[in-house]
């Protein structure tokens, strides 16, 4: 076994692939965010071809730069390479220095005659190079199972050698289809939404809404803490943070008990959409699913959504509470969102919310006080915060 340095980085598109006259939108997003994730490395140099992009890696360390490409949307898969000259010979050598890399036992052998005008066909291409590294080494061939595949491409100005090719995570590039704000409550949910909306080509932002006193510093810099997690897949994460307590108690006041949670999520949505209205965001998300709670069976959901003329995305919406609390693990967030600050949602909790809510009926309630004075004094009072994945997290908090 010895040490292996790649030169280059290999990222396919895949799903890019297939885009049509808006194709060059979609792969100059996905360069501009894997510059962006990777800018903490200035020796790379990029060049986008056809169907992928060439990262020169210029002495930086691959087992670095991996770990940080794996967290960006928008590509089919990636791979360490080394880039030789069109030659059979330097092909043999340098798939030969591959099963060096690790004590492997078998291999097997995978080419690609991009290029039509190289003079070996690629059953030619396997033949020769499996017969250099099988008189050289005491590796077998494995067609079905082996220990290694070894990638050869030939494409017009070079040959690609390849040994793996690890998937990335899918989706569009992040901001290719806007932007979308996120409704973060600070539970489970929410992030698992945001990650979902962010994977098919959107920017987020998030809303909160705080009720302090009733809420703590510890709720809010939780919510701090899970956009931080999400920023590692965008970059930067505006938040707003409306003060939501006078609404809250004022619906408390004059809406009959069983309505407060219809009537406050409609207070939230007519807050979002404006304020998505004045930053140009058309879409607004969340981390409901049908049936979960009163407020998100079908009648909760169509009579809520009325205030709203923004887009809603429920990216959760058919998943059940496992399915979320798996994926909330996988992405990072889970034991966030379990640390036991409650939000504004949990401690104004009436005991029989309605689960079939009527439209006239949130009217009258809605009719009893100024809400229009106070949605405007809440969007007055927005405190807007920037957080990434770079920023020092206060322990303290937690």
């Amino acid at each position: 076994m010895t040490t292996f340095n790649y030169d280059h980085i290999v990222v396919r598109y895949g799903e890019l692939s297939t885009k049509g006259k808006n194709r060059k939108d979609f792969t100059k997003a996905l360069t501009n965010n894997i510059k962006k994730r990777l800018r903490a490395y200035p020796g790379l140099s990029y060049r986008t071809l056809h169907d992928g992009l060439y990262i020169e890696l210029n002495g930086e360390n691959y087992e670095l730069i991996k770990e940080d490409l794996k967290q960006v949307f928008g590509y089919a898969y990636f791979s360490g390479a080394i880039l030789v000259d069109r030659d059979i010979e330097e092909i043999k050598k340098t798939a030969l220095e591959l099963t060096k890399k690790k004590d492997y036992k078998t291999f097997k052998m995978v080419s690609k005659r991009s290029d039509k005008s190289f003079p070996l066909r690629s059953d030619e291409i396997n033949r020769q190079v499996a017969g250099h590294v099988l008189r050289n080494s005491d590796l077998k061939v494995d067609v079905h199972n082996p220990d290694l595949k070894i990638y050869v491409v030939i494409n017009q100005d070079n040959a690609v050698i390849m040994d793996e090719k690890i998937r990335g995570i899918g989706g569009y590039p992040t901001g290719v289809n806007g932007r979308a704000m996120l409704m973060m409550s600070g539970g489970i949910d929410s992030p698992v939404a945001g990650y979902l909306t962010m994977k098919r080509g959107l920017k987020i932002e998030c809303i909160h809404f705080a009720s302090e006193p009733y809420t703590s510093a510890q709720a809010k810099e939780k919510v701090f803490e899970l956009a931080r997690q999400l920023s590692v897949y965008q970059g930067d994460i505006i938040i707003h943070v409306i003060p939501f307590t006078e609404l809250q108690l004022a619906i408390y006041k004059h809406a009959n008990e069983s309505y407060a949670i219809t009537i406050m999520r409609r207070m939230m949505y007519r807050i979002a959409d404006r304020i998505c209205k004045a930053r140009k965001i058309n879409l607004i998300t969340n981390g409901e699913s049908v049936g979960q709670v009163a407020s998100q069976t079908p009648e909760s959901i169509s009579v809520i959504a009325k205030v709203c003329d923004t887009l809603i995305l429920r990216p959760m919406c058919m998943m059940d509470k496992i399915e979320s609390i798996e994926m909330a693990k996988k992405i990072g967030t889970y034991e966030t969102s379990i640390l036991p600050y409650e939000d504004c949602c949990t401690i104004f909790d009436p005991k029989n919310p309605v689960t079939k809510p009527k439209e006239k009926e949130c009217l009258f309630y809605e009719s009893k006080f100024d809400y229009e004075s106070l949605i405007e004094e809440a969007i007055k009072n927005d405190e807007i915060v920037k957080v990434s994945y770079l920023d020092k997290k206060d322990d303290e908090i937690f």
